[in-house]
């Protein structure tokens, strides 16, 4: 889809605050209201905004340790990846999955409150999804960078 310099700071906007008013984007972006709405829904009906949530602070709620881990499967059948990304969708403490090039099949990113509940989630569930052959965790000591905006070019 071509997205023109109207629709590409809609998103970079509505990136930093989705809670932003119709009548205050259409503001911020030059455009008069009825076109800026239609606009956004057509991003919204086209997949480009997906949805909108609101951002948690995991310190806060005492979810302050990130723990990196690479997964090896036993076997890459389309049957065995299948499975091990379902399984993976009904842990809510695993709030990222990427499949990845090179020796490691995926690598999760974990949320947790403490190392003993890292523990806990590791021997009750993350050992236990289907074809785990090896797990190797990194613990993240500070946060240096955290964004969900993406860098939205101009042209």
């Amino acid at each position: 889809m071509k997205l023109d310099k109207f629709d590409r700071e809609i998103l970079r906007v509505l990136q930093k605050d989705a809670t932003v008013s119709m009548a205050e984007l259409s503001q911020r972006v030059g455009l008069s209201h009825t076109p800026c709405w239609r606009r956004v829904k057509r991003l919204e009906s086209d997949g480009i905004i997906k949805r909108k949530v609101t951002l948690l602070d995991g310190k806060k709620l005492n979810l302050g340790v990130s723990v990196f881990i690479y997964v090896t499967l036993k076997n890459h059948d389309e049957e065995s990846l299948n499975g091990f990304e379902a399984a993976v969708q009904h842990i809510a403490e695993v709030v990222e999955c990427h499949t990845t090039s090179g020796e490691k099949d995926y690598l999760l990113k974990v949320v947790v409150e403490s190392i003993e509940e890292y523990e806990l989630l590791l021997k009750s569930k993350l050992t236990h999804l289907p074809c785990v052959d090896h797990l190797s965790s990194t613990f993240a000591l500070k946060q240096v960078k955290n964004t969900t905006e993406l860098p939205i070019k101009n042209q």
